[in-house]
C-alpha cells in the first residue's frame, strides 16, 4: 500500500488529477531524473511521435522508481514536458502518462517547453515519488 495520500479540493475545477499530495512523517523521498525517451543505448526512440516518446518515459520513469524501491503508486507528484507549441501534442503526452497511472491520479503539471536534452526528444517527465518504511 502506498504512503502517498491524494488530496481532491472541493470548490476546485474538476481535473484529472489530484490538487495535492502528502506523505507520512518519515516517508522516504525519491526524487527522479527527468525520464527521458532514450533506449539502453543511449538512442532516442519514437522520433516525431509523442505518444511513443511518453510510453518510453514512462517505461523508463518505472524502471528507474523500481530500482529506488518504490512503483507508480508510490509517485507524489509529476511534471510532462513536452517540446511543442501545440495542445494536441500535449493531449497527447498526457493520455499516455494519465493511462499509466490509472486511479493514482497525483499532482501533475504539464507543460510545453522549447527545447528538450537530446537530439529529436520530445518528452519529459520528472517525478517524485515517497516510500513508507
Amino acid at each position: 500500500m502506498s504512503a502517498v495520500r491524494l488530496i481532491r479540493a472541493p470548490g476546485l475545477a474538476d481535473t484529472p488529477y489530484a490538487y495535492a499530495a502528502t506523505a507520512p512523517a518519515g516517508a522516504r523521498l525519491v526524487f527522479l531524473a527527468g525520464s527521458c525517451p532514450i533506449d539502453e543505448e543511449g538512442a532516442t526512440v519514437g522520433v516525431g511521435d509523442v505518444a511513443a516518446q511518453a510510453t518510453r518515459c514512462v517505461d523508463n520513469l518505472v524502471t528507474a522508481l523500481s530500482v529506488a524501491g518504490a512503483g507508480l503508486d508510490d509517485v507524489i507528484s509529476t511534471r510532462v514536458l513536452v517540446a511543442t507549441t501545440s495542445r494536441d501534442d500535449l493531449v497527447a503526452a498526457w493520455e499516455v502518462v494519465a493511462a499509466a497511472f490509472g486511479d493514482h491520479d497525483v499532482p501533475s503539471t504539464l507543460l510545453g517547453v522549447t527545447v528538450l536534452g537530446y537530439a529529436d526528444q520530445l518528452v519529459e517527465i520528472e517525478a517524485v515519488a515517497a516510500v513508507g518504511d
